[in-house]
């Protein structure tokens, strides 16, 4: 569990010669007095302009932080941080597993009373923009392949499987109707070997 908190930036490892130990880092010392300041947390602090301008009337360092996890913190004054929504920074977020949904709730729920009461409180823009970057890192991927089935026997079945495993080139099998995928780049070899197998 200290790894994952190493991972996210909350401890860090220390290691000696014959034990290591741990020390919170300032993120997680901000975190821990914010937590307790509760009036911080009553009134909403962000606004979110259509060109993915992003202003938080804030100076909590915990909501600063928190808005580094998936925008550009351009500039922090004493009461007001001044970022941006990128294509760049929501990868981020994405990748340290950060979803789309949870941003779009964060930013509606954390909308400065001001435009909270517009319907959407976030620009349908931005939302539908943040959803879209999500679903551009789950696209599918094409491969060359051919499909295999008709195997004349089990054994010859497990052997062509094995083959293509051996050579990295197996996507898919069903071996209860002994059917199979395999890359393209490994077709040719794989022809060779069924033709041994039927000999």
């Amino acid at each position: 569990m200290i790894k994952d908190l190493a991972d996210l930036g909350l401890v860090k490892l220390q290691k000696g010669r014959k034990e290591s130990w741990f020390i919170p880092t300032k993120l997680a010392t901000n975190l821990s007095v914010s937590l307790t300041d509760s009036s911080s947390r009553k009134q909403g602090f962000v606004v979110v302009e259509t060109n993915f301008r992003m202003y938080a009337y804030s100076s909590s360092k915990l909501h600063c932080e928190i808005l580094r996890l998936f925008a550009r913190v351009e500039y922090q004054l004493p009461n007001l941080i001044v970022g941006a929504i990128t294509k760049e920074s929501l990868y981020n977020a994405f990748e340290n597993g950060i979803s789309a949904e949870q941003i779009v709730t964060f930013l509606q729920q954390n909308a400065h009373p001001r435009v909270a009461e517009k319907i959407p409180s976030v620009p349908e823009n931005v939302t539908d923009q943040i959803r879209l970057w999500e679903t551009d890192l789950n696209r599918v991927e094409m491969t060359p392949a051919h499909f295999y089935d008709e195997f004349p026997s089990r054994d010859v079945f497990e052997a062509a499987s094995d083959f293509a495993r051996m050579h990295n080139g197996l996507l898919w099998e069903d071996a209860k109707k002994m059917r199979m995928v395999v890359k393209a780049e490994i077709h040719m070899l794989m022809r060779e070997h069924l033709r041994g197998q039927n000999k």
